[in-house]
């Protein structure tokens, strides 16, 4: 899996990007932040479509910026794929052309993708002969990550690419592009304000504010962090990844196993063995100092309190985050609880979870 690294110092107005990264984790990183905390801006600089004043940018063993050694690659000589909000297709072409265009020029020795495997991971194949002007927005962005995987990119840049489609586009979408990840493993960039959108794809997380990374790493360690500003946000959420043990159809519920868990959740239509990523928000996370005796929640986890701060904005809810088995759970709770139950670093919990669901 190609690693990247680097820095970048790039000022526009009275905006600063002044930022270092490393992104060596397998799979997809989810670039998070609020607007204007300069993850476009980021992206466009590991494209090569802005020239930072100081910084350099590696990528596996080349180095695509370096400016005391005055080194740039232009954008078309970086094996990146760019998928932006806009899908950017030629409205003359067919979508099978759409889809081949930015191959053509691309040597057999360098194609990692063909044409008929991404047709069958993006459900492309009734689509191949149409127009993209009679396409769908969620069609037309499944053309255009499919057209990126083409060009077999050491890179793919996804630049918040569902955020214009409706809510069933974007689940549409996201099925697909989750799919195609994982089929075809390319080191994947993708640039997100939702964090529940962005925890369905990533395995690593760099989050960014004021043109700062400001926190990098893990996925669930980042998503837990109760010192960053989503920790308090009703969408904050931890994640735990399961395989399925099995269905209880008469109680219509699914087992999975994460780990040393066992979770319950509403049945879903998935094989058992099957890997997923399961969401478990904070505010569904209460606590005890004991274990409970006939309650109707059907997930109660034994845990460890590792830390807990008071919400910033928010200063009657305090921010607890759980160690249960190894992994990090995120509980939000009232501060008035929290001092009634004199939580500290190292107190042992019963985390009683009321809702668990797959990120799907």
């Amino acid at each position: 899996m190609t690693q990247l690294s680097g820095h970048f110092r790039l000022s526009r107005g009275t905006f600063l990007l002044d930022t270092a990264f490393d992104s060596a984790g397998p799979g997809v990183t989810a670039l998070c932040g609020p607007s204007g905390a300069g993850k476009t801006s980021l992206l466009r600089c590991l494209a090569g479509l802005e020239t930072p004043e100081a910084g350099m940018l590696r990528v596996g063993d080349e180095v695509w910026f370096d400016a005391k050694r005055r080194v740039f690659v232009p954008p078309q000589r970086r094996s990146i794929g760019y998928v932006t909000q806009e899908s950017s297709l030629f409205a003359h072409l067919s979508v099978e052309d759409n889809l081949l265009y930015g191959s053509k020029r691309l040597a057999d020795s360098a194609r990692r993708a063909s044409l008929d495997d991404v047709v069958d991971g993006l459900g492309l194949k009734a689509l191949l002969s149409r127009r993209v002007t009679n396409l769908s927005g969620g069609e037309r962005q499944r053309v255009a990550i499919g057209r990126a995987l083409l060009r077999s990119p050491q890179v793919l840049l996804l630049d918040e690419p569902v955020s214009a489609l409706d809510v069933a586009g974007r689940a549409d979408v996201l099925r697909y592009l989750r799919q195609v990840l994982e089929r075809f493993a390319v080191r994947s960039i993708y640039v997100s304000h939702d964090l529940r959108e962005a925890a369905r794809l990533a395995n690593e997380m760099l989050w960014m504010e004021r043109g700062k990374v400001v926190a990098q790493g893990n996925a669930r360690d980042v998503l837990t962090d109760v010192h960053l500003p989503f920790a308090e946000l009703d969408e904050a959420e931890s994640l735990l990844d399961g395989v399925i043990e099995g269905h209880d159809e008469q109680m219509g519920l699914t087992r999975i196993r994460c780990a040393d868990t066992t979770l319950w959740l509403s049945q879903v239509d998935a094989p058992v063995g099957s890997s997923h990523r399961v969401q478990i928000a904070a505010r569904d996370v209460s606590l005890a100092l004991s274990a409970p005796g006939a309650v109707s929640i059907l997930n109660v986890l034994e845990a460890n309190v590792s830390e807990l701060v008071v919400a910033p904005r928010q200063p009657a809810q305090m921010i607890v985050r759980l160690d249960v088995a190894g992994h990090p759970l995120l509980a939000r709770i009232t501060r008035k609880s929290a001092l009634a139950l004199q939580l500290q670093p190292g107190t042992r919990v019963w985390a009683l979870v009321k809702s668990v669901a797959l990120a799907e």
